[in-house]
Order: C-alpha cells, then sequence, then structure tokens
C-alpha cells in the first residue's frame, strides 16, 4: 500500500494495468504484465539495457509457433538478460525479468540445454490484410472520429501541443514555453489516453532537462480497441506497442490505432483515428521530441473527478518551473557558453529556421545552453510537425509577446499620432501669423 503522498504523485498512472479474464494466467499473459512492469518501472537507467532484451523477446514470440521455437527464443532472452548482470545488478527490473524467465521456462518445460539462436525480428512492413480485414474501413463507422460525425454537424476544431528540446512546450492554447520539468510529468491525461514525458539534465550540474523517456497509454474502448502501451527512451524507439502488436487489437475497429514506422529508430506515428488523433514521436541526438494532433473535446475529455490541472499541453508549465527566453544562460548558473556564442548560435539556427519566432529563438537558447547542435534539428522538426500538425496555417510561427516590447511599440506609435494632432490645432494660427508678417 502506498502512502497517501506517493498516491497522489502517481495517480495519473491509475489504471494503467490491465489484468487477464479468469483466475489463471497463461505464460503469455504473465509476459505482457512482466514486459507493461518493465517499461513502466523507473529504475531502469540508459545503461542499463534489460528493455531491449525484454523487445526482441517478445517481438519473436508475438505469433503462436511450436514449443521448441518459444523455447529456443527464451534461452535467447534468458542469455540476453545475462549479459546485462554487470550494468543492471541491483535492478528491480532485471531481478524480475530473471523470475520472470524461470516461470516460463517452468511453465513450458523448457530445458536451459538447447540452442540459443538470435530471435528473429518482425518485418519492418506490416503483413498483407486477410480477406476479412477491416484496414480499408477501419472497422465500423464509430471508430472513425470525423465519419462519427453527422453530415449536418461543424467539423471539428483541431489542437496542437509540441514538447521538444530543452524542454519547450506550445500548448493546446499555442503559448509557447521554456520550462524546467526535471523528472516525470505528465503533458496529456484525458478519457481517451494518456502521455507522461520524463526529463534528465543535460549537463551535470545544470537544470537544463531534455526528454529521455515518453510513455503513451491509449485506454480500453469496447467498440474498437484493446488498451494499448506504447514506451519510447532514447536509443529505444520501437515501431511497435509494448505487447508487439502494431495495431488496437483483435476488435472489429482494431485498425483504426496503429504505429507507423516513418525512420526507423527516428521517426514514429501513431495513429488513432478513433479519436481522430495523431502522435509524433522522433529521436534527435540523444533525446525525445513529442507533437500530438488532435480535437478539442477529446484533449478536455476529463475523467470524473480529475481537474486537469496538472497536464502541461493543456495548462502550460507551472509558474515555478518555467525559464524565461531573456535569460539563454539562466539554466546553468555561471555556465559559459558551450562553444557558441549568441552571434554564432543565431547563425546556426538560421541555417534550418530562417524566420525568426520562438523556435527559432528556442533553438538559439539551446546551442547556448548546451552546446548540442542537436537541438537545432530539434527545433527543425518540431516546427515541420507543427506545420503538418496544426489546424490554422497562419499560425505556424509563434512570436515573442512581451509586455515591455508592447508598451513600447505603443509609446512608438503615439509620437506620430500627437504629432498629427498637434499640426492640425496649429493649423487656424497659420493665416494669422502670415498676415501679421
Amino acid at each position: 500500500m502506498l502512502p497517501q503522498r506517493e498516491r497522489r504523485e502517481v495517480r495519473s498512472r491509475a489504471g494503467w494495468m490491465v489484468m487477464g479474464k479468469g483466475a489463471g494466467l497463461s505464460a503469455l499473459e504473465v509476459g505482457k504484465i512482466l514486459t507493461i512492469f518493465l517499461y513502466l518501472f523507473p529504475a531502469v537507467s540508459l545503461q542499463c539495457k534489460i528493455l531491449k532484451c525484454n523487445s526482441e523477446f517478445w517481438a519473436s514470440t508475438s505469433t503462436s509457433g511450436p514449443e521448441e521455437l518459444f523455447c529456443t527464443a527464451l534461452r535467447a532472452y534468458n542469455t540476453c538478460v545475462r549479459r546485462t548482470a554487470r550494468t543492471c545488478r541491483g535492478d528491480l527490473a532485471y531481478h524480475s525479468a530473471q523470475h520472470g524467465i524461470e516461470d516460463l521456462m517452468s511453465q513450458h518445460n523448457c530445458s536451459r540445454e538447447g540452442p540459443t539462436s538470435q530471435p528473429h525480428p518482425r518485418p519492418r512492413t506490416p503483413p498483407p490484410p486477410r480477406p476479412d480485414s477491416q484496414e480499408r474501413s477501419d472497422g465500423p463507422e464509430v471508430c472513425h472520429y470525423e465519419r462519427a460525425f453527422a453530415r449536418h454537424s461543424a467539423p471539428p476544431n483541431y489542437t496542437h501541443c509540441g514538447f521538444f528540446g530543452d524542454p519547450h512546450l506550445r500548448t493546446f492554447s499555442d503559448d509557447f514555453q521554456t520550462c524546467k520539468v526535471e523528472g516525470a510529468w505528465p503533458l496529456i491525461h484525458n478519457k481517451y489516453l494518456s502521455v507522461q514525458v520524463t526529463n534528465t539534465p543535460v549537463l551535470p550540474g545544470s537544470s537544463a532537462t531534455a526528454t529521455s523517456k515518453l510513455t503513451i497509454i491509449f485506454k480500453n474502448s469496447p467498440e474498437c480497441v484493446d488498451q494499448k502501451m506504447y514506451h519510447a527512451e532514447t536509443d529505444e524507439l520501437p515501431a511497435a506497442f509494448a505487447d508487439g502488436s502494431r495495431n488496437g487489437g483483435e476488435r472489429h475497429g482494431g485498425n483504426a490505432l496503429r504505429v507507423v514506422e516513418k525512420v526507423p529508430g527516428q521517426h514514429v506515428e501513431i495513429q488513432a483515428r478513433y479519436i481522430g488523433t495523431t502522435i509524433v514521436v522522433r529521436q534527435v541526438g540523444r533525446y525525445l521530441t513529442f507533437a500530438v494532433r488532435m480535437p478539442e473535446e477529446v484533449a478536455t475529455a476529463a475523467e470524473d473527478g480529475d481537474d486537469q490541472d496538472l497536464y502541461l499541453c493543456l495548462h502550460g508549465c507551472p509558474l515555478n518551473q518555467r525559464i524565461s527566453f531573456r535569460d539563454p544562460r539562466g539554466q546553468g548558473a555561471g555556465t559559459p557558453p558551450h562553444g557558441f556564442t549568441y552571434q554564432s548560435a543565431m547563425a546556426k539556427c538560421r541555417e534550418r529556421l530562417p524566420v525568426e519566432d520562438l523556435y527559432f529563438q528556442s533553438c538559439v537558447f539551446d546551442l547556448l545552453s548546451s552546446g548540442d547542435v542537436n537541438f537545432t534539428l530539434a527545433a527543425y522538426y518540431a516546427f515541420e510537425d507543427a506545420k503538418m500538425l496544426h489546424s490554422n496555417k497562419d499560425r505556424y510561427h509563434i512570436f515573442a509577446r512581451s509586455t515591455n516590447a508592447g508598451s513600447s511599440a505603443q509609446r512608438g506609435s503615439s509620437v506620430p499620432t500627437l504629432a498629427l494632432l498637434l499640426l492640425l490645432a496649429l493649423l487656424p494660427w497659420v493665416p494669422c501669423s502670415g498676415i501679421h508678417l
């Protein structure tokens, strides 16, 4: 039982675990539960590659086959886990994997001696559809968000949220913020899905952070899809959900949710047509970026009793977590520029971002605070994703709105107005002055 404080901190993850039906669990169900535990458990470090062993094993056993092949894959899994002993020793997830292997070997009567060939990777392209596949129609009409609207209804209002770089946040309401938010933070949480990011320091001793882990939970939709989890972290950008599947399951509308790999290891797109949502996940350098296009009514569909006040995409970062663009070195107090001056950072960012909007400014900010040129690409792809996902082309660019700048502009604009009024006031006196001359 968690203490009250800890229960409050993890409430956004409530309901993510799902048990199978019936009193007994099959080996595959035990393995899937173990998979979810391993992906969610935060103690797994970037050096411990237990997740890689786990994903390779379940990728090779995602389809049914002879018991001998399962045992071969299980022995290969065991070998992979043993190789991680040095970096994972003392890690609870590592020891849980060991116990899981023991249970599966016992259930399937697998011998420890025998072939340990590497698991066969899944093909990059999905298999051809079965004759009764719903790939074309994506299942019943209720599983296609736009088709579910009545013909006379107004089209849905789509919103966009992006999270990238050091990190920078573009909210559903087009606010642009730079934040600290170290550790795990919820981006989105509503009736349909939850998104959580984990941010780690970019440099030792600096409060500058970037996203190293991302977890997305698509909640159970009785008419369309099973509950699915997608988990990514540095150097692990899978082309499938955590259970090895690429779609929403065996239900009639299962194809209304699917993972599409655009660039292996670098760019994944998740299409959730049953809620009108598209998610783009990228790895740029050592860190992840996130972008989403979502109907406004989906984004604000709160669960009962949830005020949604902590979710970054909806309300932005808390005030005490925000960083000012005016102090690009403020993230690492006293830290000098890492190979970039302000002018050289601007020149580098202008190569990819010719318009000096807030994406450009975030690029300059990140180069000065970290010196990592990959942040230039992170800002560039974040803007490209915004162009693809934002519904209003006139709002692709966002420019700084400063109170000081606004007041200066207001004062500047008042000068010619005042001069004009003064001139009009003096005009009646011009003839009189001419007569006296």
